[in-house]
């Protein structure tokens, strides 16, 4: 039976609770300032709409980046997930429009979308940014997007050096037509390039998600047998499921990932995946948030950092592990900080060495 009709009521009752929300002060900084400003030296609140794609492992871990920079800068966060639906994230970046809220953030469901709501946002000067996943349109106000083609090359990189240049592997991408399924999957082509003697037996999405990898691993294990000799998961979660595959048919496959989310780190620890590369959603998103706040203030600030993934292998997993697990809440209170640190440096991925 089609859900259309229960989602579109969903969106729309979404939109009023939203409105009501946002209704005071709308696109004016200023407003809503209050006693709530001493939490950041007199700054003026300001109102940033955010719709993610979904609500995945690294979006969570995000979302608690988010939180704790906006407390600490005294910005109030309109916060939504599309539930990877192009029109569901429409809807919500119109209601951020008509809200007036000082500034947009996106972590798009598609590149090619959101043309009329960039445009209406810019019309009416509410600065526009996508966030992780890239949006094709010049009239973005910035931008805080990983090198993704690089995180491919890396974990690609990995796998061929553990399989020696030579056998089988499948690919569990992301959403299709994503920019972080694109370039991840240039980046897995471009290593590939490189050695003749590896093959891709097959590539499908799992939208990021560990269960959908669950199943389709579970068919390539039913369809080639002992032909597969590793994994490469676009992200943690995807990696995760495959694990979870492999261990109930039996068998151990080596297996690689991108984002370094709890799990995917005590994967690496374990000895589970041969490795990740670090896309820390509380910081990266975090950023996005400062960049877009400073664009909304009128302050000076790099409007398009590029966030380059570390690669995390047995050898430095214990740091990373201790900022996003063992020393979490430590990490956050400290956050803020690092993130006006690292836009002054450029090196907005940076967390430090203790």
């Amino acid at each position: 039976m089609s859900n259309r009709p229960l989602r579109a009521l969903t969106v729309a009752l979404t939109g009023v609770a939203l409105l009501s929300a946002a209704a005071c002060g709308a696109g004016d900084p200023t407003k809503n300032a209050g006693a709530a400003a001493g939490t950041a030296g007199g700054t003026a609140r300001i109102r940033v709409g955010i719709s993610v794609y979904d609500t995945s492992s690294f979006i969570t871990a995000g979302k608690a980046g988010i939180d704790a920079y906006a407390k600490a800068n005294n910005i109030e966060v309109l916060f939504n997930s599309a539930n990877l639906d192009v029109n569901t994230q429409a809807s919500q970046v119109d209601q951020f429009i008509n809200a007036g809220v000082d500034a947009i953030i996106v972590v798009p469901v598609q590149a090619d979308s959101l043309a009329p709501q960039v445009a209406s946002a810019k019309a009416k000067n509410i600065p526009f940014l996508a966030v992780n996943a890239s949006l094709n349109s010049k009239d973005l106000a910035g931008s805080v997007l990983p090198d993704d083609v690089k995180a491919g090359e890396q974990e690609m990189q990995m796998m061929a050096d553990k399989l020696g240049g030579k056998g089988n592997i499948v690919v569990l991408q992301g959403p299709l037509g994503q920019s972080g399924e694109l370039d991840r999957t240039k980046g897995i082509q471009n290593i590939l390039a490189k050695y003749p003697n590896m093959k891709i037996l097959a590539k499908d999405t799992a939208n990021w998600k560990r269960d959908e990898a669950v199943n389709k691993t579970k068919n390539w294990l039913s369809s080639f047998g002992n032909q597969v000799n590793g994994i490469v998961g676009e992200n943690d979660d995807m990696g995760l499921g495959a694990l979870q595959a492999t261990r109930e048919a039996g068998v151990k496959i080596p297996i690689v990932g991108v984002d370094g989310i709890e799990d995917g780190l005590k994967a690496v620890t374990s000895g589970d995946f041969i490795g990740t590369n670090l896309q820390n959603g509380t910081v990266e998103l975090a950023a996005g948030l400062a960049v877009a706040a400073k664009i909304a203030r009128k302050q000076d600030v790099n409007k398009n950092p590029v966030y380059l993934m570390p690669m995390v292998t047995s050898e430095n997993v214990a740091l990373y592990t201790k900022h996003i697990v063992t020393a979490k809440d430590a990490f956050l209170a400290q956050l803020p900080a690092l993130i006006e640190a690292n836009l002054k440096t450029g090196k907005i991925a940076d967390e430090g060495t203790s």
